[in-house]
């Protein structure tokens, strides 16, 4: 079976590009993420077409954010497309909510933490309380794994450290902002080579546009397979 380690993100612009791109990848990738670019393009037919024809573990990434009456519902609507991940926002009432909506199911809720296309320049135009990044993505991650969170989505400059916490013990981390040695790093700010991420304490690492923006994607995704520990 492929390495489920990787996650490649389908952010192409709606659901017969991500065909074509799964396609290309064939059996070298087993998981894939879709996000709110694709929701309007076919996204979640995509999602049930992956996973009921294909064999293939699908990351919803909605990132949702609400009272919790209503992401309680939202998730469990959700749930009944057998996803394997959903992100939610990291609030601890978001998370508890969320939690409770896929209760019974497989699915697995993922609190995100501080997206990594910020910085602390970021935080402060949005009024984030002050203090070191790092310092600010663990107390989140510990807070939303108490709620129930099943993992967190973070950077890999946040994996170890997240890894260290009491709360971690038998939680995932999921990293985005990976990039292979010598790729653009595009709109994300926070970022480590695939083999940095895992060795820090990530379970699974999230990659796009240096594989679907690849000549040859299925190349580009057995080269990132390749140097994983």
């Amino acid at each position: 079976m492929p390495d489920d380690r990787l996650i490649v993100a389908l952010d192409v612009p709606d659901a017969v590009s991500g065909l074509s791109l799964t396609e290309a990848l064939g059996d070298a990738v087993s998981f894939y993420k879709i996000g709110l670019g694709m929701l309007t393009g076919g996204g979640l037919a995509l999602a049930r077409e992956l996973k009921d024809e294909h064999g293939k573990r699908i990351f919803l990434d909605m990132k949702l954010f609400d009272i919790g009456a209503t992401v309680e519902a939202a998730v469990r609507g959700l749930s009944r497309f057998d996803l394997d991940f959903l992100t939610v926002h990291g609030d601890p009432q978001v998370v508890r909510a969320a939690v409770q909506g896929a209760s019974g199911t497989g699915l697995k809720i993922l609190a995100v933490t501080i997206l990594t296309s910020l910085d602390r320049a970021d935080l402060d135009e949005a009024m984030i309380r002050a203090g070191d990044l790092p310092d600010l993505v663990t107390e989140r991650a510990a807070r939303a794994m108490a709620a129930g969170a099943h993992g967190v989505i973070a950077s890999p400059r946040e994996a170890a450290l997240i890894r260290a916490l009491p709360e971690a013990a038998g939680k995932l981390i999921v990293t985005p902002g990976v990039r292979p040695d010598g790729a653009a790093s595009g709109d994300q700010k926070r970022i480590e080579t695939p083999a940095a991420a895992i060795r820090a304490g990530a379970d699974h690492i999230v990659v796009g546009r240096p594989i679907w923006q690849a000549k040859d994607p299925r190349a580009a995704a057995r080269a990132i397979l390749a140097e994983l520990p």
